[in-house]
């Protein structure tokens, strides 16, 4: 379990952990807000497929409590910064801080590497945009499959 600490606004403690056989079904199953779905798939079960078929990703359930709220996924590149990629919270748990506890949380553990650590979205998901922005990712000017790489550079 990765824990910094951090709480959502109903002040439940926001964790992430490994997927595994008791809580697969539940990250699976998580799905977005429908007006989400231009930049995610519709069920966190494609991610747990991708980080099956690829060595890259590590896939982890995001919990509020002990309830799987979502998933998030971290993998790393060649040149050894730390990636954050495959977010999503389900959207009868969104709006309530728990997306932004998520990514300080694991950030802030990636970041313990000494590299910097890295994510993309789609330039039109404004919302994703400003909640990075306001976690201290900053756009490098690069693009990934046609998303925006930001990057937050260890202090």
């Amino acid at each position: 379990m990765i824990d910094s600490g951090m709480r959502d606004r109903a002040g439940r403690q926001v964790t992430v952990r490994p997927v595994d056989d008791d809580n697969w079904r539940a990250v699976a199953d998580v799905a977005p807000r429908d007006d989400q779905r231009a930049w995610v798939p519709a069920l966190a079960a494609r991610y747990l497929v991708l980080t099956m078929r690829s060595p890259v990703w590590t896939s982890l359930a995001v919990y509020a409590d002990e309830t799987v709220v979502g998933h998030i996924m971290w993998g790393v590149d060649d040149d050894g910064s730390r990636w954050i990629g495959g977010m999503l919270i389900d959207g009868a748990e969104q709006e309530r801080g728990v997306g932004r506890a998520a990514v300080r949380t694991l950030a802030d553990w990636l970041a313990r590497a000494g590299h910097p650590v890295r994510l993309s979205y789609h330039p039109d998901n404004e919302p994703a945009a400003a909640l990075y922005r306001s976690l201290g990712f900053q756009p490098t000017g690069e693009l990934e499959d046609d998303e925006v790489v930001a990057e937050l550079t260890p202090a």
